[in-house]
C-alpha cells in the first residue's frame, strides 16, 4: 500500500522491498513462515520457482526488444556477452592472481571449486536490471540504445551461464580433463545451448508467430489470447527445453525475441497491462521468497572458513573485478557506449540475483547426482550457497540503494527506480500503473512506440522541466531523429505541426539547443 510512496520518495525498487520483507517474515525474525520447511528437498522447489520467474522475465524481454534487435546488433552483444563473461568469470575466481581470490579467502576451496562458486556469480541478473531499462529516470538519462543492450545483455548471459557451470562440475566429477572437456563442447554448448536456442527461436517463437499470424488472418484468435501467450509460450517453452535437458532459460529467451521478430506479436499487446501485472506479481514474489530462504546461520561457520568478514571482502572484490575493468576496456568496440563514464556505469550496474541463485542451486543438485563423493565436493555443497546467497543479498542492497548515488551530468546514466519497465505514465492513468511493464494506449505511449522502433517521427510540445507534463501548442515543433535520442531534442519556432503529429505526442527534455536555426530538420509527420 505504501510501496509507489517509497519508490517516488526513498527511489527504493521492489527487489529492496520484496527482499527485506521476506527477511522480515522469515524463519529469522517474525517466522511467519519458512521456506525450507516446505518441502523435504528445498533445493528442487527453490530452483523450479526460479527456473519459473526468470524465464518469464527474459521472455518478456525478448518480446519487448525492437524488431530484428539481435541481427541488427550482433556485434555489441558478442561483444559485451562473451567476453566479459569469460573475464568476470575467471576474474572472480581469481585466476589472475598467484593464488585465487576464493583460494585465499576460503584456503579448503581448491581452485576449481573457486571457478564453479563464479560460475553461479557470473551472469547478470534480468529481473534487477529491469530497474535500468524502464522508469522516469531511465528514459530521460539512459540512453536508449545503451538500454536496449543491457536488456539484451542480461537475458543472454543468463543462459550462457550454463556452460561456465558445466566444464566446472565436469572438471569436478570427471575422472580426465579429456573427458570432461569433451562432455563440455558436446554437452554444454551442442546440446545444451545451440539446442536450447534452436527450440526457443524456431519451435516456440518463429512456428507459433506464424500460427498465431495464421490464426488472425482467419479470425481464429482474439486479442485475450495473444495476451494469454507470455504464460503459455513461456511455460511451454521450458517444459519441453527441460524435459530434453537443454538450457531452458536461453530458449524462453530466444523464443521471446522470435515471436516478436516481424513486430506482429508486438502490435496485438502493445495496450497491455496485463502481462506487466503477471510479471510484477512474479518478481515481487520471488524475492520475497528469496529474503526468506536466506541460511544468515549459514554466514558464519569458522570451521568451514566462512566468515562475515571474509563474505564482505569476497563480495568487494567481485563487485571491483567481475565487470568493470572488462567493459572498460571493451567499450571502444561497443558502439552503444560512447564513455568511459556510460562503460563504467554498465560495468557496475551487473547485479546477482535470482539467476545466480537458479544457478548455484543447480549446481548443487548436479553435484549430488553425479554420484561423486569426495571431501572436496562435499566442502563445495556445504559452502556454495552460503557464499552465494550473501553475494546476492550485498548486491540486492548495494544495487538496489545506487540510485542516489548515480549523478554524473546530463549526459551519463541514472539508474531507474524500478526492476519493471516502465513508461511515461497518462494524466489519466492509474497511479499502480507507474510501475507496470505496459500501460494503456495513449498518444504519448504510441509515439513512444514509433521511436522505440526507429521510425522517424515529429512532435508537438512546449518546453518544460522533462518530468513528463506537457502542452500542446501550434507554434513548437520537436524534430526527434532515432539516431540521435540521448534525451534531448530541437525546438524549431513558427512552423504548425500536422494534426497527425498532434495526436501522436511524446514529451522530450528540453534541449539546451536553444539558438538552433528555424527551419532545420525535416518536418515529417507519421502517416
Amino acid at each position: 500500500m505504501m510501496s509507489l510512496l517509497v519508490k517516488e520518495k526513498l527511489y527504493i525498487n521492489e527487489v529492496v522491498l520484496g527482499t527485506g520483507f521476506g527477511v522480515l517474515m522469515g524463519p529469522h525474525t517474525g517466522k511467519v513462515f519458512d521456506p525450507r520447511s516446505w518441502a523435504g528437498d528445498t533445493n528442487a522447489l527453490t530452483l523450479e520457482i526460479m527456473r519459473v520467474v526468470l524465464a518469464t522475465g527474459l521472455f518478456a524481454i525478448g518480446v519487448e526488444l525492437p524488431r530484428s534487435y539481435m541481427a541488427v546488433n550482433a556485434k555489441s552483444l558478442l561483444v559485451m556477452v562473451v567476453p566479459t563473461m569469460a573475464i568476470g568469470w575467471v576474474t572472480s575466481a581469481g585466476a589472475w592472481s598467484a593464488r585465487p581470490f576464493v583460494h585465499v579467502l576460503f584456503p579448503k576451496l581448491n581452485y576449481v571449486s573457486g571457478l564453479l562458486i563464479s560460475a553461479c556469480l557470473t551472469p547478470t541478473d534480468p529481473i534487477i536490471c529491469a530497474a535500468i531499462v524502464g522508469g522516469k529516470f531511465a528514459v530521460k538519462h539512459v540512453p536508449l540504445n545503451l538500454r536496449r543492450l543491457l536488456a539484451a545483455e542480461s537475458a543472454a548471459n543468463d543462459g550462457l551461464a550454463y556452460p561456465f557451470l558445466s566444464i566446472s562440475a565436469y572438471l569436478l566429477t570427471e575422472s580426465t580433463r579429456g573427458i570432461a572437456f569433451e562432455k563440455w563442447f558436446i554437452v554444454g554448448w551442442l546440446y545444451q545451448v545451440i539446442l536450447g536456442t534452436v527450440i526457443g527461436a524456431l519451435v516456440a517463437g518463429w512456428l507459433f508467430s506464424q500460427l498465431m499470424q495464421l490464426a488472425n488472418r482467419m479470425g481464429y484468435i482474439d486479442r485475450e489470447s495473444y495476451i494469454a501467450q507470455y504464460i503459455a509460450l513461456t511455460l511451454f517453452t521450458i517444459g519441453v527445453t527441460r524435459t530434453l535437458g537443454s538450457d531452458d532459460l536461453l530458449a524462453a529467451f530466444a523464443a521471446g525475441n522470435a515471436v516478436s521478430w516481424d513486430g506482429h506479436f508486438n502490435d496485438q499487446v502493445e495496450d497491455d497491462v496485463f502481462s506487466s501485472v503477471i510479471d510484477l506479481v512474479l518478481n515481487c514474489a520471488c524475492f520475497i521468497y528469496i529474503g526468506a530462504w536466506l541460511p544468515f546461520d549459514e554466514f558464519n561457520i569458522p570451521e568451514l572458513g566462512l566468515t562475515p568478514a571474509k563474505l564482505v571482502a569476497l563480495f568487494l572484490i567481485i563487485l571491483a573485478l567481475r565487470r568493470i575493468p572488462a567493459l572498460l576496456v571493451l567499450y571502444r568496440w561497443i558502439p552503444e557506449i560512447e564513455s568511459w563514464r556510460q562503460a563504467l556505469f554498465s560495468g557496475h550496474f551487473g547485479p546477482m540475483g535470482v539467476g545466480a541463485v537458479f544457478i548455484s542451486t543447480l549446481a548443487i543438485i548436479r553435484l549430488e547426482d553425479s554420484g561423486v563423493d569426495s571431501e572436496q565436493i562435499d566442502l563445495l555443497k556445504r559452502t556454495l550457497q552460503p557464499i552465494v546467497l550473501f553475494v546476492v543479498l550485498c548486491s540486492i542492497i548495494v544495487h538496489g540503494l545506487s540510485i542516489p548515488f548515480f549523478n554524473f551530468g546530463s549526459h551519463t546514466v541514472t539508474l531507474s527506480r524500478s526492476i519493471t519497465r516502465t513508461l511515461t505514465r497518462a494524466a489519466d492513468s492509474p497511479d499502480w500503473l507507474l510501475w507496470a511493464r505496459r500501460e494503456p494506449y495513449t498518444a504519448e505511449n504510441a509515439l513512444r512506440a514509433d521511436v522505440e522502433h526507429g521510425t522517424q517521427v515529429t512532435a508537438a510540445a512546449v518546453p518544460n522541466d522533462g518530468l513528463g507534463t506537457t502542452a500542446l501548442s501550434p507554434k513548437s515543433a520537436v524534430i526527434v531523429e532515432p539516431r540521435e535520442l540521448r534525451g534531448e531534442v530541437v525546438i524549431l519556432e513558427d512552423q504548425p505541426p500536422a494534426e497527425e503529429t498532434v495526436r501522436r505526442l511524446l514529451c522530450y527534455r528540453h534541449s539546451s539547443h536553444a539558438d538552433t536555426d528555424k527551419g532545420q530538420g525535416r518536418f515529417e509527420g507519421r502517416q
